[in-house]
C-alpha cells in the first residue's frame, strides 16, 4: 500500500500538494487521525497522518507552529500528511511550506470526503493484500462482531469489550490508553505499565485512535505493542467498536458532569445541608463524607488527572470537583479532632499523586496553557465543602509554574500564604505600604536589615556601610512607612510587603 495508490482513487477525490515520487512509492504501515499539535508520540513509522487542521491558526505564530507540526511527523516516520479542507477552506500555505522544508508529503483532502474513508481505503487496500496469505484472520469474525455489538447494547464496560474482542487472537497484549498514559483497559495478558511509560507507548508496536469528541488529555488509543500480532483491519474494527462505545459515554458524562456542576455551584452557594445531601447522591458520590474540593484552571485536565487515580470516586464539574475519601474506596477515615498532622500529611500524599501525573497533562495541552490545581483540605461532612472550596481556591493561586499542584495544607510559611492573596490584591498592599521608599536604597536597606534579623552590625557589614548610616536610613524608613521597626507587628507588615 502506497500513498500512490490512494492518489489514484477516483472515489477520494485527493489532490497531491506536493511530494517525490520516491516519497510517494513508500510502504505504507497505517494510518493515525489527529489534531494535536505536537502528535510525535502517538505515530508509528510508515504511518499517514489525517489532519483537519484545527489545529492550525492564522497569525504571527502560524509559521513556527506549522514547523512544529510537520517536523514532528518526520521524526517519527510518517509517510504522508492527508490534510482536510473543511476547516479553513484549503490548505494554508504555511503547511505547503513547511510539508517541502521537511520533504513531507501532502495530500489535500476535500471538505466532501470523510477521513473514515480515506481509512477504509487504506485498510481494505491493506488487507487484500494481506488476505494472500491463508493462515491468518484478517478482520473480525462474525460470531466476535456479533458478540460486541450486544454487549454494547447491554452496557458492558470498556475492559469486557476489550477482552471479547481480542479473544480470538489469543493471548495478544492489547491497551486502551489515554493521551495522558491512564490505562482505561488492558486484556489478561497485557501486563501493567506506569502512566509516564504508558504515554510515550504508542512509538513502538501499533496504534490506532478511536474517533470520539474528546478533550486533549482523554483522547483514546487502541495500543498493541507488537506490530505483527495482529492484522491491521481487526484492529481498525476494534477501534471503531470503542469509538460506538465512547459515543455512548459521552452522553452520560455529559450528565454526569451537569450533576456535578449542580453540586459545585450549590458549594459555593452554603446551600442547606439536605440540599447538598441530594446534590452529592445525584452526582453519584455517597451522602455521607469524608470529601474534600479540587480546583483547577482546566476543568478537563482535573477530570483526567482524577482519573488517575485508581478506585477513586469523583465528581467533576466545570473547573472543579468533589473527591470522596471514604474508607471503601481505599482511603483513610476523616482524622479526629487533634489529628491535624494526620490530615495534612492525607493531602500532601494527594497532591503528589496528582503531581506526578500533571507533566502527563501538560505534555498534551498546547504550549502556553495554563495548568494549575489547587486541593482543599479534607472535611469529614457536606457542611465543611464550602470551606474546602475557599481552600481549593486559594491553593490554586498559590500554584504556579513552578508547583503546578498545591496543597492548602502545604502552604505553611508566611510567603506560600501570601502567594494565594490574589496577585491584584498583594500588588496593591506591596505598593501602598513600601511606595514611600520607591525602589532605591531604602528599600534595598530595609530588606537586608530584616533578613538579617535586624541587626545593626550585620546589616551594616552587608551593605558595606557605616552603622551610623544604617541607623540613619532605617529611621527614615520608619517616618515615611509609619512602620516602628522595635515592634514585631510592624516589622511583619513590611516584611509581608516586601513579599508581595
Amino acid at each position: 500500500m502506497h500513498v500512490l495508490d490512494l492518489l489514484q482513487s477516483d472515489n477520494l477525490g485527493l489532490t497531491l500538494l506536493w511530494g517525490e515520487q520516491s516519497l510517494l512509492g513508500q510502504e505504507v504501515s497505517g494510518v493515525t487521525a489527529t489534531d494535536l499539535e505536537d502528535p510525535g508520540r502517538f505515530l508509528g513509522p510508515g504511518e499517514l497522518v489525517l489532519s483537519g487542521l484545527v489545529w492550525w491558526r492564522p497569525g504571527a505564530s502560524a509559521a513556527a507552529r506549522t514547523d512544529r507540526f510537520v517536523a514532528a511527523l518526520a521524526d517519527a516516520g510518517a509517510r504522508a500528511l492527508l490534510a482536510g479542507e473543511e476547516t479553513h477552506g484549503g490548505v494554508p500555505e504555511e503547511l505547503v511550506a513547511a510539508c517541502r522544508a521537511h520533504r513531507m508529503p501532502l495530500v489535500a483532502v476535500p471538505a466532501q470526503t470523510s477521513f473514515r474513508a480515506v481509512t477504509e481505503a487504506v485498510y481494505l487496500r491493506q488487507w487484500g493484500d494481506l488476505s494472500r496469505r491463508p493462515t491468518r484472520h484478517f478482520a473480525l469474525p462474525e460470531n466476535v462482531r456479533g458478540e460486541l455489538s450486544r454487549l454494547l447494547e447491554g452496557g458492558a464496560g470498556p475492559a469486557e469489550l476489550l477482552d471479547r474482542a481480542c479473544a480470538h487472537l489469543g493471548r495478544l497484549p492489547c491497551y486502551l490508553l489515554t493521551a495522558s498514559g491512564r490505562t482505561v483497559a488492558r486484556t489478561p495478558s497485557a501486563p501493567a505499565i506506569p502512566a509516564r511509560r504508558a504515554a510515550s507507548a504508542a512509538k513502538g508496536g501499533v496504534s490506532l485512535g478511536v474517533e470520539s469528541e474528546s478533550s486533549p488529555y482523554d483522547a483514546w488509543l487502541l495500543h498493541v505493542p507488537d506490530a505483527d500480532a495482529a492484522p491491521p483491519r481487526v484492529l481498525h474494527e476494534i477501534a471503531e467498536v470503542f469509538a460506538q462505545y465512547r459515543d455512548g459515554l459521552a452522553r452520560r458524562e455529559a450528565a454526569r458532569r451537569a450533576a456535578a456542576g449542580d453540586l459545585l455551584a450549590l458549594v459555593a452557594a452554603d446551600a442547606e445541608p439536605d440540599l447538598l445531601g441530594a446534590a452529592l447522591q445525584a452526582a453519584g458520590l455517597p451522602a455521607g463524607g469524608p470529601y474534600r474540593v479540587l480546583t483547577a484552571t482546566d476543568g478537563d485536565a482535573l477530570a483526567e488527572a482524577l482519573g488517575h487515580l485508581e478506585g477513586a470516586r469523583w465528581a467533576a464539574g466545570p473547573g472543579g470537583a468533589v473527591l470522596y475519601e471514604g474508607p471503601a474506596d481505599g482511603g483513610a477515615p476523616d482524622a479526629p479532632d487533634g489529628a491535624a498532622d494526620a490530615a495534612g500529611a492525607a493531602t500532601a500524599r494527594l497532591a503528589d499523586r496528582l503531581r506526578a501525573v500533571w507533566p502527563l497533562l501538560r505534555a498534551c495541552a498546547e504550549p502556553g496553557t495554563d495548568l494549575r490545581l489547587g486541593v482543599g483540605a479534607r472535611t469529614a461532612s457536606a457542611e465543611g465543602l464550602r470551606a474546602s472550596l475557599c481552600q481549593a481556591n486559594f491553593a490554586l493561586t498559590a500554584a504556579d509554574a513552578e508547583i503546578a499542584v498545591r496543597g492548602v495544607e502545604q502552604l505553611d510559611t508566611l510567603a506560600e500564604l501570601l502567594s494565594g492573596v490574589p496577585p491584584e490584591v498583594r500588588g496593591v498592599f506591596g505598593s501602598r505600604t513600601l511606595g514611600p521608599l520607591g525602589d532605591g536604597m531604602l528599600r534595598e536597606t530595609l530588606e537586608v536589615f530584616l533578613a538579617n534579623n535586624c541587626s545593626w552590625t550585620r546589616t551594616a557589614e552587608a551593605l558595606h556601610l557605616h552603622v551610623n548610616t544604617v541607623h540613619y536610613r532605617i529611621e527614615r524608613v520608619e517616618a515615611l512607612t509609619g512602620r516602628d521597626l522595635s515592634r514585631l507587628d510592624h516589622k511583619l507588615d513590611l516584611y509581608a510587603a516586601l513579599r508581595c
